[in-house]
C-alpha cells in the first residue's frame, strides 16, 4: 500500500504539487473512508501538524478538497467525486486563456506576419482541445459519482444495450 501511495504521490508531484501537498489527497484517495482529520493525517504522514495545514490550505483553495464536521464537530478534509471533474474544467478554462492571449499577441502583432500566424494556429489548436476536454468531461462526469467500476464479485458490471 505504502509502494502505491509514493507512486501515486509522484503522480501529482509531476502535475506541480510540492511532495508534502501531494501526500495529504493521495492519503484520502486511499482510505476507505474518504475523508481524514488533521490529527489522523499528521499520525499518517508522520509530519507536523503545520505541515498538513500548510498543505490542506493550499489544496482547499485549489478546489481540490473540502472540509466539512463530523458529528463529533471535528473538521474532516474529503476529496470530493467531483474533483477530477473539476480539475479538467479549470485545465479547459485555462486553455481558452491560453487561445485568448494567442490571440490578442494576433492583434498587436497584426495580421499576416509569421509569429501571428503562429499565435493564431495556437489559439485554434488549444481552443479545439479545451473544446474536446470539457466536452469529454461532461459526457464523463457521471462516472465519478458511481460507486464502483466492479460488481461485488470482482467482475465487470453488465454493460450494453438495457444496462445502464
Amino acid at each position: 500500500m505504502r509502494e502505491y501511495e509514493e507512486v501515486f504521490t509522484a503522480l501529482l508531484m509531476r502535475q506541480g504539487l510540492p511532495r508534502m501537498t501531494a501526500r495529504v489527497p493521495t492519503s484520502l484517495f486511499v482510505t476507505d473512508a474518504g475523508s481524514l482529520t488533521a490529527a489522523e493525517l499528521v499520525r499518517r504522514l508522520d509530519v507536523s501538524p503545520a505541515s498538513v495545514s500548510k498543505a490542506i490550505a493550499f489544496l482547499g483553495s485549489q478546489g481540490l478538497i473540502r472540509r466539512e464536521r463530523d458529528e463529533r464537530r471535528r473538521e474532516r478534509y474529503l476529496v470530493d467525486d467531483d474533483v477530477w471533474y473539476q480539475s479538467v474544467i479549470a485545465a479547459a478554462r485555462a486553455n481558452a486563456e491560453i487561445a485568448q492571449t494567442a490571440r490578442e499577441g494576433v492583434g498587436v502583432l497584426g495580421a499576416g506576419r509569421p509569429a501571428a500566424g503562429r499565435l493564431e494556429n495556437i489559439a485554434r489548436f488549444v481552443d479545439s482541445v479545451g473544446e474536446s476536454i470539457a466536452r469529454a468531461a461532461e459526457q464523463a462526469r457521471d462516472i465519478l459519482c458511481s460507486t464502483s467500476g466492479t460488481a461485488p464479485d470482482g467482475t465487470a458490471p453488465p454493460s450494453g444495450p438495457g444496462t445502464g
